[in-house]
């Protein structure tokens, strides 16, 4: 049976990946998570780990000796990333040369996905939408430079030492448990508590005028589970839904889920210092190397998050 290691197994994406991998892909699943984070899974190893820990990380990886190697710690904001930018690189970049130095120093050559974002494009040209793996980079954030600087450690070690390793540029990708840190899950959230009385009918949002490119979190494991199987290494492969939709459509679907008579207001400390208008990825490199595509609707996905929200609040 193959052995996957979920590095930063306690986010958002995490669990959903590792259901897939357990119950889907029939692998022995091992995850790590920071010291002070809480991962109940009796189906599963769990380790503490800090991806800032070069020798704990090379300890670790000779112990379990995974085939699989799924990188998903992050410092995933953008938000967090403008207010905390030496936390952001720390995390993303030194973590990130830490888990390729310790795979590098294995005896054996494990497959290991570095999970990046859509954001590393940035500043997306007209004409270049839906946007390639080969688009030109110009990241318009903190968090989008340090995912940047990732991939191309990524595809220097890739080349360098002959290692097994693949990049993926990973769109907005949604879903129930998401924090509402994240733009759904914060509508959703709102809606909830106003539903239940617990806020006023006000939605307070931030700049509804950009366009981004949402994927349910289910497709997304399904891609990283294909892809570090089928991926060739030292390449990139964008992960999203191939459409993009206005920040406003998506508000407008969450509130025609509610019966409430809710009103909108543009809250300040929710715009950014700076917002890409439009990110929208081609994702005709993964089809056509896994044959993957995604399944779920946009419609489907905000259902299930609001509903998870009304459970909660």
């Amino acid at each position: 049976m193959a052995k996957a290691l979920i590095i930063g197994g306690a986010g958002f994406v995490g669990g959903y990946l590792a259901d897939h991998l357990l119950c889907d892909c029939r692998m022995e699943v091992h995850m790590t998570k920071l010291p002070g984070e809480q991962i109940e899974r009796e189906e599963m190893k769990v380790y503490n780990l800090d991806i800032l820990d070069r020798e704990a990380i090379i300890g670790l990886l000779f112990k379990i000796r995974p085939d699989y190697i799924f990188h998903l710690a992050a410092q995933s904001s953008v938000g967090i990333a403008w207010k905390n930018p030496g936390l952001t690189a720390d995390v993303n970049i030194k973590g990130s040369i830490n888990v390729m130095d310790a795979v590098r120093e294995l005896y054996y050559k494990p497959r290991l996905l570095l999970i990046g974002s859509g954001e590393e494009y940035g500043y997306i040209l007209e004409g270049e939408t839906p946007v390639t793996e080969e688009n030109r980079l110009r990241p318009g954030n903190i968090y989008a430079a340090t995912k940047a600087c990732q991939n191309m450690i990524g595809n220097i070690y890739a080349r360098a030492y002959d290692m097994e390793v693949m990049m993926v540029r990973a769109f907005n990708h949604i879903g129930p448990c998401q924090s509402p840190i994240f733009v759904v899950a914060d509508f959703c959230k709102q809606v909830a508590e106003i539903e239940k009385g617990k806020r006023e009918p006000v939605m307070y949002v931030g700049n509804l005028n950009t366009k981004r490119d949402f994927t349910d979190v289910r497709d997304v494991v399904k891609a990283y589970a294909l892809l570090i199987r089928t991926g060739k290494a030292g390449e990139t492969y964008n992960v999203g839904s191939g459409h993009a939709v206005t920040i406003e459509e998506v508000l407008k679907l969450i509130l025609s889920l509610s019966e409430k008579e809710i009103r909108v207001e543009v809250d300040a400390n929710k715009i950014r210092p700076a917002d890409v208008p439009v990110i929208e990825a081609d994702i005709g490199k993964i089809c056509q190397t896994s044959g993957w595509t995604p399944e779920i609707t946009l419609e489907q996905t905000i259902r299930e998050t609001l509903d998870y929200w009304r459970e909660r609040v």
